[in-house]
């Protein structure tokens, strides 16, 4: 290691990373720098989309995403993810015993899966959902690595894709059977379908799509409220927060609406010190001419990553970094869409997550409905984060289980 730069040598390749806030500006904004061609290889082996199909799809497909899923249209799924979200929590039952994390994961999937592909045409019922769930999380679990592998070392994995391929087959068909006319009534699978060039990879592009609407969202939904819980003054804050513009918990439903969450901004606050703490590993773009960062030059054909991981961790920039303190999110200026300087689990530049304004609304309103419907006492200390993957959010190296019961 060389101070802010070091390399290593993994699969064949050199991964060089930048640690420190001063390579950002030009990782996010160099055109020495190549985010399509960093992560082809990798979609290519994850969901068997070629080359040639995802150079010529994914611009396209990331202006709609980033259109259809921007603050601006949020509106748009808060009602129906919010009624979605109650559906699910029903059959959580008035009380019960369990890991959080699969608790979150029965209600956040299917809700999600509802309302961003359609409601009917996919497995979401409870007699329906064992098997795709097996399924789904082989597949999430082995992602990072399926993603750098041939497929014939991880043979449980490439199960489990082929199946679930084989289901969007089913699902895609339904979305275009029903696909309306007027754009407003189209689900964001069928805006998908209507931009997407080569129909036959659509099962293909459906199933990332997936991929990428639950593997980080439902884990920082399960950090949010693992941190809430776990800090008695933050979570009597919330309380009273939810109190203030809903009043006292207890009632059997309450519909959330955009304007609901604006008042209650430091939920938004604990979901963005969630994600500031268990963020992805690393961000990778290709070398695509040789870059100057500091005093070091990174030669074309290096894969360059930046991790928010060790980022999010300097002093430097958050203080206190291994504390979660919401507070400190008072600084940015979220009603303008800006987050804090050096924080960058998003990404930056033009190819930030496009779906980030929707996740954060979701994990807001995932952790409003829970607290306010549900008690919870907790049965284990707060699980460390697992060191074994580098992209996507960190998962719990344990369970954490809760009693939850209805409040009177």
């Amino acid at each position: 290691q060389h101070g802010p730069v070091f390399t290593i040598f993994a699969l064949g390749k050199r991964f060089t990373f930048v640690t420190e806030e001063e390579g950002t500006e030009a990782f996010f904004k160099s055109k020495d720098l190549n985010f399509e061609q960093a992560v082809q290889r990798a979609v290519e082996n994850a969901v068997s989309v070629p080359a040639e199909a995802f150079y010529q799809n994914h611009g396209n497909l990331y202006s709609m995403m980033k259109g259809k899923m921007g603050p601006s249209n949020l509106h748009m799924f808060t009602g129906t993810l919010c009624k979605e979200l109650h559906e699910h929590m029903a059959h959580l039952g008035t009380e019960g015993t369990g890991d959080l994390n699969d608790l979150v994961r029965h209600v956040m999937y299917p809700a999600v899966v509802n309302t961003l592909f359609g409601k009917g045409i996919f497995p979401t019922s409870q007699s329906e959902i064992k098997e795709f769930e097996e399924h789904f999380q082989k597949y999430d679990e082995d992602f990072e690595y399926a993603s750098q592998m041939p497929e014939c070392f991880l043979r449980n994995w490439s199960k489990s894709k082929k199946w679930l391929l084989k289901l969007f087959e089913k699902v895609v068909s339904d979305a275009e059977r029903t696909n309306p006319s007027e754009a407003t009534s189209k689900t964001l699978l069928q805006h998908l379908l209507d931009n997407l060039q080569g129909k036959h990879l659509a099962p293909n592009y459906g199933l990332l799509m997936l991929w990428a609407s639950q593997a980080n969202a439902l884990p920082i939904a399960f950090w949010t409220l693992v941190f809430i819980l776990s800090y008695p003054s933050i979570y009597k804050k919330i309380m009273e927060d939810l109190a203030s513009v809903f009043g006292k918990a207890g009632k059997e439903k309450i519909e959330v609406s955009e304007e609901d969450l604006k008042k209650l901004p430091f939920i938004k606050w604990c979901t963005l010190e969630a994600i500031r703490l268990r963020s992805p590993g690393a961000i990778t773009k290709k070398v695509v001419n040789p870059i100057r960062i500091q005093n070091f030059t990174i030669p074309a054909g290096d894969m360059l990553m930046l991790s928010p991981y060790w980022l999010h961790r300097n002093p430097k920039y958050f203080p206190d970094p291994e504390m979660f303190k919401p507070d400190r999110w008072k600084e940015a200026n979220l009603e303008k869409n800006a987050f804090l300087d050096s924080f960058v689990a998003f990404g930056g530049g033009k190819h930030q997550c496009p779906g980030r304004w929707f996740a954060i609304m979701e994990i807001q309103l995932v952790v409003a409905l829970f607290l306010y419907k549900y008690e919870f006492v907790l049965l284990d200390a707060v699980p460390k984060e697992s060191p074994l993957h580098l992209v996507g959010t960190q998962q719990p190296m344990a369970p954490f289980r809760v009693q939850y019961k209805c409040r009177e």
